[in-house]
This record gives C-alpha cells, structure tokens and sequence, in this order.
C-alpha cells in the first residue's frame, strides 16, 4: 500500500453530523513548518467538508503559505512558558497577566528568524511541558482543559505530537469520554535532539502520556512502526491517513511546463526547498552538487535553493556557501529565501530535478510530494517516507542514506536523460493527482476520526 492511501471508505454523508472537533497545532517561531502547514491545510479540508473543525496554536502562532485558518488565540504561549520554567515568580501570576504574555502580537514581535531554538538547549522545558500538571506549566495546563470544558466543548481532541500532550492526563480527567487522538510527525526527531539525562526522561513521560491515548495517525507504514517501537504502541491503535498537497496550486506550473518545454540548450537546474540545516541534508546536497558541477558534462548544470533557515542554522549555511563559492560555482547557484505560496509555485518552474537528502528519519517528506505534482523527478534518500513514497509512485530515485557521491551519480544519471525524467515526473504527477490530494487528507482524515465518533 503507498503512503498516501488507506483501506476504508465512509460515505460523505455519514459524516454531516460530525461533532466539534478541536485539532491543538504547534507554532514554529515564524517559520515554515512542515506540520504546522499539514495540520493547517487538513483543517482547512474538513472545513470544506463541512465539519466544525477548530485549529488552536500552542506556543506561538502558527506561520502558512496560504490562508491561516487557525483561531485568534494561543495557548502555552512560549514567552509564558519560558518564564515559568526559568523565573517561579510567574508560575503565580494571575491570568490577566498570563493573557498578555500569550497575545498573538505579542508573541509574533518576540518569535522572529533571529530567535534561536536548540533542542540541545531544552531538555528540562521539555520535561516540565510533558509531565503536564506535575511541571512548571501547570497553570498553563488548567487554562487551556478549563477553556476545553467550559467554551468549546469539543467531541474529539486531535494533537498534532505527542510532545505537546502533557495536557492529556488532565483532559482526560476534566472531559471524560471525549476521544483524543495523536498525530506522530516529527517527535523521534526533536528527542533524538535532546542530551542525557533529558531524553531518556522525556521518553519516558511519552510512553506514559502514549496509554492514554485513544488512536495515533500516521501518514506511512515505515514511520508507524518505528514509533510503535519507540512508544509502546500496540498495532491496533494506529491509524494511516493521506498526506496530500494542494495539487491545483502546482497546476500552472505541469501546464507551462507541457505547452513550453524547457529547451535543449538551457541550462538544467537541481532544485532543493526545504529549511536549511544538516537534518535536511543541505550539505550532503551542495557536496553532491559540487562534484556533479566538476564532471565535463555537467559545466551547465544550476543549482536553485529555497527554504526557511534559523538563526542556529546561520553558520552552517554560510560554511555552504563558501564551499560553493571556493568550487568557483557562485554564477550557477541560485538561492531564493523564503518565499511565499506564490513564491514557492514559481521556484519549481524550471527546476529539472529535485533533491532533499535528509538525514533524519522523515516522517512526511511533503517537499516531495509538491515536486512530483509539478512533474519533477525526484531524489531522495533510501529510509523514513520515502522508499514506500518513491515505490508508489514511481517518481524518483532512491540513493544511499548520507552518500553524497551515489546523490551526484543519480542525479547526473536523470539530468543526462530528459526522456527518463519525463517519464518519472508523469508518474508522479499522476500519483499525486490520485491518492494525495488535499481531497485525500481530509477525507481520509475524516473516516478516522468518525470511528472515533460512532
């Protein structure tokens, strides 16, 4: 089975009659987040489905390249909850003082790009947050079950990790009855993050946290079973949904690319828009990219970059940069920032291979699917979503985890071969088209949470 389809189909008009459904996000800071834009776009499908479906940010307000259906609101504001772990006077502080702190303005003045987020850094936060009611955050955990309760009232509770689910003992507690589910997106990768003492600690509060929960979603087969390793999960508390893109939005591009193909003398491009940072393999790419730029036939080929980068990431792209630089390779690369939905649809217009060689066990890998909907072939690395993505599909290559010559070798091997790439980039435009549409997520995401709901 591919990792954008599932078994069960329940007829829209089972579901008319859904519930209120509360979906609690994370913010990432301002920047692009790969689940802060799948939680949002998800909501933004049941919406059109016509469920009630409230998106509500913990930490910091969320940050999308298209419309922010997310309430006006955030909980577990990450200025409070930076004060409370280090300062105990505002573990005290009464309500209006904590409303302040959490104001989206406020919180959006204070989390821009030159904020620094080191997992590294954040063991004993990380504790405190999952321990829940038994950490500092404490009085943050009662605000938001005693909103739950007394306000929204919701009939299911999706969270979008479980790192955000130490309010999970006391809605169980305060709302009894009321589903929760978990979505798994990325919590392996921040605690893998985490030093000692702290990881095993954290570990140890989420396999807690993780019997408590009703159902876990999840997007691949590879990704279900390394987390129902890492938790304790027992196999029948899963669930597999959809992991769409918004195909018309890549539209323009697979019809400019059909009525005017690229010609033969421009010069070819390998794409890369993800964040820039070693998880993602930006490295990995530059070095393949530089000894592909090295080979007799190659003295044409452009690398075009684009993605969030962090202040933590800053060095390390800039070490990037001047390794391209020393390679003499300035004139053909082409970074563009962090542009917008817009910005993004437009990266891909003459983009004839697209790599991102993470090094982390990618849970999603939704940079991939927006490629393939654009018709371009990708490369990606042989573990996490990506070997069950690239098999059902048939859009791409596969090369070794980490191996920046085998990455060279595959890339040079499509971009030699325009009727191979074209014959790759249909079958993963017609993938995407088929079984990972934003149409697919919502309703795919909507039959599990009605299972919940009967």
């Amino acid at each position: 089975m591919g990792s954008c389809h599932t078994e069960t189909f329940i007829p829209p008009e089972s579901l008319k009659a859904l519930p209120k459904i509360v979906y609690l996000t994370a913010g990432a800071a301002g920047m692009y987040c790969g689940s802060c834009l799948r939680d949002n776009a998800v909501a933004m499908g049941l919406r059109k489905r016509g469920l009630d479906v409230a998106l509500v940010p913990l930490y910091t307000p969320i940050r999308t390249d298209e419309e922010d259906v997310s309430i006006d609101r955030v909980f577990f504001g990450g200025i409070n909850v930076y004060l409370q772990q280090k300062v105990p006077l505002f573990r005290w502080l009464p309500g209006l003082f904590d409303r302040w702190l959490d104001h989206p303005w406020l919180i959006r003045r204070v989390a821009t790009g030159r904020m620094s987020v080191d997992a590294k850094e954040l063991g004993s936060l990380t504790l405190s947050m999952v321990r829940g009611e038994s950490g500092h955050q404490r009085k943050e955990v009662r605000r938001l079950v005693g909103w739950l309760r007394e306000e929204m009232r919701p009939d299911l509770i999706c969270l979008t990790n479980l790192l955000v689910g130490g309010s999970i003992p006391a809605i169980r507690r305060e709302l009894p009855g009321v589903p929760i589910l978990v979505t798994l997106q990325g919590d392996d990768v921040f605690l893998d993050e985490l030093i000692e003492p702290w990881r095993d600690r954290v570990l140890a509060e989420m396999r807690r946290l993780a019997g408590l929960v009703d159902g876990f979603i999840v997007f691949n087969a590879f990704y279900q079973r390394r987390m129902a390793d890492l938790l304790g999960i027992p196999a029948e508390k899963f669930h597999r949904v959809a992991l769409g893109v918004e195909e018309d939005r890549f539209e323009p591009v697979v019809r400019e690319r059909l009525a005017e193909p690229k010609p033969e003398r421009a010069p070819r491009t390998v794409g890369y828009f993800a964040r820039l940072c070693p998880e993602k393999g930006f490295d990995l790419l530059v070095d393949a990219y530089i000894d592909l730029a090295r080979r007799p036939e190659f003295g044409d080929v452009e690398l075009k970059c684009g993605g969030w980068l962090s202040e933590k990431d800053r060095a390390y792209h800039e070490r990037q940069e001047r390794k391209i630089a020393e390679a003499g390779l300035l004139g053909r690369y082409r970074p563009v920032g962090s542009p917008d939905g817009e910005g993004k649809v437009a990266f891909f217009r003459d983009v004839d291979v697209f790599s991102v060689p993470a090094r982390f066990v990618e849970p999603k890998g939704i940079y991939a699917l927006e490629a393939m909907a654009c018709g371009i072939p990708v490369v990606e690395p042989d573990h996490g979503a990506f070997p069950e993505m690239l098999s059902a599909s048939g859009g791409g290559r596969l090369v070794p985890q980490g191996d920046a010559v085998a990455l060279a070798d595959a890339l040079a091997g499509l971009l030699t071969d325009r009727t191979e790439r074209e014959r790759l980039g249909a079958a993963g435009r017609d993938w995407v088209g088929r079984s990972c549409g934003r149409e697919a997520m919502a309703r795919t995401t909507a039959e599990v949470f009605a299972r919940f709901l009967e």
